[in-house]
This record gives structure tokens, sequence and C-alpha cells, in this order.
């Protein structure tokens, strides 16, 4: 298809309107048309471009019009010295060389290496960034949660980016950022400038990822407008949306599956661990939680996000029309497809004022093997923390806020101990993970079977270690505590700021001091901080003497000389981290600290006590892993508490 045909089959859309009618998509039509007739020689081909490419490193060979021909690509990397000429010999001895993409695409998938000492891989962003400085045009890796969907696909139209090689990755009042792989084909920009009335600014991105998000972007649209149609979006925008027990959009419509599929599995790409879906006023919001951080995805209007919310309410078998309650669920698929690896994702759902509020937390199976060192724990505290969890009897608790990782711990300590000769069982509110190695109870707070009650049932079916989700009222503290008594092993959570806290807990839930001595072993409080992404970590100077002495008070250290800072690559998305570890705070009950504990003393005295028994703050904790590398300490500070009240 030459360039006319192909710029004809469809007109860029006006950016600054969602739903344009037919006749402005007419005259948005004729003009681009005129201005191709404007721009296009006798043959066809395009004029050259206003500035002539520049060179990285050594002058162009010749001026380059139009697609980017692989002969000129390997020639100027040999030229620049990227490519050997042997390397370069073996590209051009390929036969029909075109038909197999975008140049770049191609050398990239060749694995060659520069010829320097350095040999470094000239992969798929390096040749593109490559190609951005060649042209004189700055280099953009697409992150497609930062581009806006709903608004970069109605500059333009799926055919028009398509034939050009071109997606709009950004739009502001002034000007449009569009993305493209051919920066010597230019005959678009000012037809989208004058239909827009913006200005282009042209940046350099690979061609894998703009034919990839082409396609995902348009499609998702597509989706989205079609859903849209199927019928009107509730046009209440107040607090009556709670009782509105009917969707415009139908759960099952394919456009609404097609939409929730894409963002499940999106989200699984993005290695987010949870998935928000919130009614507004005018618009939904998905947000996708990424190493603790909330980030926006997408918008879509207020009738889809209903329509969404139900399917997804039906995947999780629950009620669908009941929408003035909160109530739970689960979904059991596979991220990757139907051979990939087996997710969990247990469903919340909140009624709000301008309808259901969505939240969907994703289990990996697999972070029940994890190490003691994955989880964040010293050598030293995976030891203690081995013995504590071996004891034939006793109540061992994981402390810390929602989304520090108790369960994450949990699960790992269980696995371990859930052998052909032990009997693990829990109650739990939901069930988290399901685990085939654990005999596994969900309280029933409709048939009044609560942690109580299920912890009385569990105690006659002769367990060897008990877990508690959670130790809430005075009656499941009771029955803990006589668990212990009668020689099981209990592991529960609290949520406490620190480890010397949950003693306090214990005592105003009502459990006699006596009885928190003869059954307690143990206290883990913990948090979870960002770690720094390895590929791009910025050494620079140590921390002034004052902020580490703060960080780690009452503790004596010298701060380090050098310390790691985040600086952003795409392999963490230009954030600087990747992943997250745990803070580690190990409280292990001694003869000194049940004698405090029985005479009443106070907080601030027990924590000073298992200081001097070699407890470890969760801020000295952090400071150890900022001395080695692994975190900042910015994000120390902000996760853990001090030590002192």
């Amino acid at each position: 298809m030459n360039q006319r045909s192909r710029a004809e089959a469809t007109a860029p859309a006006q950016q600054t309107t969602h739903d344009p009618s037919e006749s402005q998509k007419e005259r948005t039509e004729h003009a681009a048309h005129s201005q191709r007739a404007a721009h296009r020689s006798h043959s066809g081909q395009a004029k050259p471009p206003a500035k002539p490419a520049q060179a990285a490193a050594q002058p162009v060979q010749a001026a380059v019009t139009g697609r980017l021909p692989l002969v000129y690509v390997v020639r100027q990397l040999v030229v620049d010295h990227w490519l050997s000429k042997s390397d370069a010999d073996r590209v051009l001895a390929i036969g029909d060389r075109e038909r197999y993409g975008h140049p770049i695409a191609v050398l990239a998938e060749m694995n060659f290496r520069t010829p320097d000492a350095h040999r470094r891989l000239l992969d798929l962003e390096t040749l593109t960034q490559w190609l951005a400085e060649k042209a004189g045009l700055p280099y953009q890796h697409i992150d497609p949660l930062r581009v806006d969907f709903t608004r970069v696909v109605d500059v333009m139209s799926s055919a028009y980016a398509t034939g050009y090689s071109i997606l709009p990755i950004a739009v502001t009042p002034a000007e449009v950022v569009v993305a493209t792989c051919e920066p010597f084909l230019e005959e678009w920009v000012r037809e989208i400038e004058q239909i827009s009335k913006k200005t282009v600014k042209r940046v350099v991105a690979n061609p894998v990822d703009i034919a990839r998000y082409t396609t995902e972007f348009y499609k998702l649209a597509q989706q989205v407008k079609g859903a849209s149609k199927t019928g009107a979006a509730n046009p209440l925008s107040n607090f009556e949306q709670l009782v509105e027990l009917g969707s415009k959009v139908e759960a099952n419509d394919a456009h609404v599956i097609h939409i929730v599929d894409w963002i499940l599995q999106y989200a699984f790409d993005q290695r987010a661990s949870d998935i928000h879906m919130e009614p507004k006023r005018d618009q939904g919001v998905v947000r996708f939680r990424i190493d603790g951080v909330l980030h926006q995805v997408y918008q879509v209007p207020p009738g889809v996000m209903h329509a969404m919310t139900s399917r997804i309410k039906l995947l999780g078998r629950m009620d669908v029309v009941e929408r003035r309650r909160p109530q739970d669920g689960r979904i059991k698929t596979r991220a990757g497809g139907a051979g990939g690896r087996e997710v969990e994702i247990r469903l919340s759902t909140l009624p709000t004022a301008f309808g259901e509020k969505l939240v969907m937390r994703i289990f990996d199976p697999e972070v029940v093997v994890r190490s003691y060192a994955e989880l964040g724990f010293s050598d030293g505290e995976a030891k203690i923390w081995s013995e504590l969890i071996r004891r034939p009897s006793g109540i061992v608790l994981v402390t810390g806020p929602t989304g520090s990782g108790k369960t994450t711990t949990l699960y790992s300590t269980l696995k371990q101990l859930a052998t052909d000769e032990v009997n693990v069982s829990t109650v739990e509110d939901p069930i988290e993970m399901v685990d085939g190695t654990l005999n596994q109870m969900q309280v029933q707070p409709g048939i009044e079977l609560g942690f109580a009650d299920g912890l009385r049932a569990l105690m006659r079916q002769d367990p060897d270690v008990i877990m508690v989700g959670e130790v809430r009222d005075r009656e499941t503290a009771e029955m803990a505590v006589q668990a212990a008594l009668t020689g099981h092993l209990v592991f529960s959570t609290l949520h406490t700021n620190d480890a010397a806290s949950s003693v306090a807990r214990l005592v105003e839930l009502g459990v006699p001091r006596y009885l928190v001595n003869a059954t307690l072993i143990g206290v883990l409080a913990q948090r979870l901080v960002r770690t720094l992404c390895p590929s791009c970590k910025a050494e620079q100077s140590g921390p002034d003497e004052t902020m580490w002495r703060d960080l780690v008070a009452p503790w004596r250290s010298p701060p380090p000389h050098t310390v790691y800072a985040p600086a952003g690559c795409l392999e963490c998305r230009r954030t600087g981290y990747l992943g997250r570890t745990g803070l580690i705070e190990l409280l292990v009950m001694s003869d000194a600290i049940r004698v405090l504990i029985g005479r009443g003393c106070e907080l601030q005295e027990l924590r000073e006590q298992a200081a001097r028994e070699g407890l470890r703050s969760l801020r000295v904790s952090g400071a150890e892993k900022v001395v080695l590398g692994v975190t900042t300490i910015d994000e120390v500070l902000r996760a853990a508490p001090p030590f002192a009240d």
C-alpha cells in the first residue's frame, strides 16, 4: 500500500473531541487529504525533512528520507564503530531483509555486540537510543502506565498511526507528543499540527513497543466506546447511585469482558499487588499499586466502570445485584494465559457515593516458598526465627499495619512447618492463599462462626500448629492462650506499631499478665520498604551525621561513607525502585522481660530491656539495608516508626 492509500484509509480525529460526528470526520479526512497532496511529489515519495538527520558520532553517509532502510542503519553503525564489518556483512547477506520487520528490531534479534573492549549488547533499547541521537530527536521509552489512552487515541485513527509507525503518547493544551520509529518520515507532522491545532513534538521509541501499544491502546479504546454505546451511562452523579440495582451496560458484554481480561493481564505484567477500581463523579478510575505506590492507569466512563465491576463480581461468585453492602470474593486464574502460573485474586467491594469501589488484591502462590533472606531477614534473625517456630508450644505473633507483609511471612513460615508428620491448621478471614499442604478454614460471621469458634473447633482436630488470622477480641485471645497452654504452637497477627506494643495490646484485650508470660514466646514486627533497582542505583556520598544519628537512635553507629540513591531506568520504569523487602524487629521473650511484664512496666522500659538483649529496631534494620545499598534512608524513615515514643 503506497503512502496515499494508507493515509487515506482513515483520517486523524480531532483531539479535542472525544466522540466526533460524521461531518467532523469528513472535514478531517478532507484536510488530511489536502495536506498529503501538497506534500507529496509526483512519484509518491515523501519530501526530505526540513532539517536533515544529525549523526551521533560520525556524519551520515547520505540524506535519508522516508522509511529507514536496513542498509543505512547497518552502514552507519559500522561508521560509528558500533558494529563490526563482519557482522555487517552477515546482516546484508540475508535475502529479502526488509520483510523481517523494522531494521532496529531485525538487528536487535541478532544479539550483536559492539566491537570495542566493552562488548556492549546491541539490544532494542540501545539501538533505539542510537537512532534517536542519529536523528537529533529525544529518546523515549513508552511507559503505558503514564499514557492516558482515552485522550491520545483521539489525535489520529489507528490506521493512520499504523501506516506511519507512530503513536501519540501525551497530549497537552499546547502540544502532542508522538513516538515514532521512523524519524526521517515527516510528512504526517504538518497534517497533525493543522488538524489538532497543536504543536507536534516527535520522540523516538522502539518499533516493537510502538506496534504493540498501538494495537492495545486503540483496541482498548474501541472496546470502551463499544461498551459505552451499549447503554447510556448512569446520569446520576450523587449518593442516589447507591440504590441503583441495574447496570446500563451488561456485565457479559463482549467489550466489557475484553476490557476486564486486559486489565487483569496487564496488572500481572506490571507486578501490581492491588488493583483499585474507583467510581468518580464523571469518570471511573483504575489504579495499580506497584511496589507499595499507587499509579493511575486508566479512566473509563461511569457506565463502563459499573459493568466492569459487575463482570468481576460475577467471576468472583459474588451477588451482582447487591450494591449496598460490602462483599468479599475471590478469583483463581493464570497469569500469561493457559500455560502461566496460577494467581489468586481476593476481591472486596465497598459502596461509595458514586457507586461500588472494587479492590482486587493479587496473591502469587509462589511467595509461600520464599526464603528468609528474600523476606528481609538477616542471617542472625533467620536463625532466631527458625528456633522460635520449632518450639513445641507457645504463641508467636507477627505484627504490623495492613500491607506490611505479615501474610507473606506467615505463609512462608507455615510452608516450612507443614510436613507429612505435622498437622498445620488455620482459621482465616478470609483465606488469603489456598495451599494444599494446609488445612484452612474461613470464618463465617453470617452463621456465627468467628475466630474463637473456629479455634475451638480446631482444638478437637488434633492439630500440631495452629494459625489464627488475627487476634481481634478478648475471646479469640483467650482461646489462643488456651491452645498454647495445651501444647500447641499458635501463630497469629496483631496490628501494632512495634514488637513490644504487642504485649500491651494483649493486656488491653484482657489477657492476664501471668498468662502472657506463660504463653508468649516471640513477636515479629515488620514493615515493607522499596528496594533500589540494581540496574541503575547511583552511588553518592554518605548522609550527614545528624540524620544518621536520628535514624539509628538510641544505638550509636558511624554514618557510612557512601550510600545509594534511586536513578531510574527501563527495568524499574524510571522510578529507581524495583521490588520490596522487609524491615524486621524480633522480640524474644526472656526471664528479664517476663519480670518486667509481670510487674506492669512502662512500654519504653520493655523496649530498652529487649534492646539490651539484642533486639534491633525497625529503623536499625533499615539502616543496615541502607549500608548494604538495598534501600534509602527516606524509605526507612517513611515506613518505620522511631524506637522511642
